[in-house]
């Protein structure tokens, strides 16, 4: 078993771009991490260089507390499991996981194939060669190869990615229990969510190089660190609203969204934090979990407004209400070339140009991002629009686009942001 460190490490590839830049992370003994974050963010450069196929521009890696800079890939004692499984197609299933028992110089290899095989569900397909084998298969044929070494470090990038939505599934399950029993540490990439929140003991999110927030997935989900980790993070995702904020000593807070407004009691401690906004513009998010269909003629904390667009996913509905108030929508997939953002397709293409991206909150690295309301600054995009709250409803609610709906909301499940992107920290509930 085995620790890992990230000391200021940084990677600039010879044509300038910074794909990591001055991450500090640690993983335990036994640990399962996933690095999540969409493509070209650095997660596979951070594995890589963890198991010494990069070698960091600046910083350290520490390997069990000692740095790592003198050890070849074979001698730091990991194993990879790659997205495109990278088995040898002239090789049957047990001489592809035998095969690093080979290299090392064992003879008596069959009895350890044999185990970690039947371990796998695969112990009936050893004498066929990949191209006979589903795509679940060959994943745990790769991940044979990768366990029968006894690693002391698993580094997995994207494994489940070729397969379909089904079988990605069935093998998240798998994996995770297997490591856990195993209780090697495991470095895990990859861009989707569910693997993150589902397998992780902890998830690490990166945008465009940098580490935007660390912890439990119960973590980052409830306190996201940044607007980013915010929007990024929920399916269907947080909806996220400009909102003026409005102090009544001694009665409440109001957020100003549009023409409405919601009231955080003054006696509650979260209106405290927000208090110090006072004539101030912030960035309030709410998730679908915080609102409750009502009567349009309710009182107390509801939002009124009219449906945009209903989306059907048999067990629920959701319902895309317009309540008048400005959206602030995070778009995590750029990354700046030479000061502009790249092109893309479409109508997003059009948007791009014409707006900016927030800064980082303190102790992260803003990379030239700005404020999320004026858009100024040339290093990412962020885009303004009519806000949408997600409500979910029945499986035939008996509604459409264009009809009115009324939602209450929990004001002690909103979430809060300066216009810097930072969170406002008012705790967890």
């Amino acid at each position: 078993m085995s620790t890992v460190g990230l000391r200021d490490v940084s990677k600039v590839f010879p044509d300038g771009t910074v794909a990591v830049d001055g991450v500090n992370l640690d993983i335990g003994d036994g640990e399962f991490l996933v690095l999540l974050g969409p493509s070209g963010c650095g997660k596979s450069t951070i594995l890589r260089m963890i198991a010494g196929l990069e070698d960091p521009s600046s910083g350290e890696v520490l390997l069990d507390g000692e740095p790592a800079a003198t050890l070849t890939p074979r001698e730091r004692g990991v194993a990879m499991v790659f997205q495109d499984f990278a088995l040898y197609p002239h090789m049957t299933v047990g001489d592809n996981i035998g095969f690093p028992l080979k290299v090392s110089g064992q003879t008596d290899r069959q009895d350890q194939v044999s185990e970690v095989a039947g371990a796998l569900g695969i112990g009936d397909v050893l004498a066929r060669r990949p191209g006979q084998l589903s795509g679940g298969q060959r994943q745990r044929v790769a991940m044979g190869r990768a366990i029968v070494r006894r690693p002391r470090l698993f580094l997995m990038d994207e494994p489940l990615s070729n397969l379909d939505s089904q079988l990605r599934g069935e093998l998240r399950a798998e994996i995770s229990g297997l490591v856990r029993e195993l209780g090697v540490t495991c470095v895990y990439v990859t861009h989707d969510q569910a693997e993150a929140l589902t397998m992780a003991d902890r998830v690490a999110i990166m945008r465009r190089g940098v580490l935007q927030d660390v912890g439990t997935p119960t973590e980052v989900y409830g306190r996201p660190a940044t607007l980013y980790v915010a929007a990024f993070l929920g399916s269907p995702r947080m909806s996220l609203m400009e909102a003026t904020v409005k102090v009544v000593l001694d009665r409440y807070v109001a957020l100003r969204l549009g023409d409405q407004e919601l009231h955080i009691p003054w006696k509650d401690l979260r209106a405290r934090a927000v208090a110090r906004y006072h004539g101030e513009r912030i960035v309030v998010g709410v998730r679908p979990e915080a609102l409750l269909p009502v009567p349009m003629d309710s009182p107390g904390d509801v939002l009124r407004g009219r449906i945009r667009h209903m989306e059907h996913h048999g067990h629920e509905s959701l319902a895309f209400v317009d309540v008048g108030a400005t959206a602030v929508v995070v778009d995590e997939m750029s990354t700046p070339t030479n000061g502009k953002a790249p092109a893309t397709r479409g109508l997003r293409r059009f948007i791009d140009r014409l707006v900016g991206s927030p800064a980082m909150p303190d102790g992260h690295r803003d990379n030239g991002d700005s404020s999320v309301f004026d858009g100024s600054g040339s290093g990412g995009r962020h885009s303004r629009k009519p806000a949408e709250l997600v409500v979910r409803l029945a499986p035939y609610p008996g509604v459409n686009a264009g009809h009115p709906l009324a939602v209450a909301v929990r004001t002690d499940a909103l979430h809060f942001f300066e216009e810097s992107g930072a969170r406002i920290d008012v705790g967890h509930r």
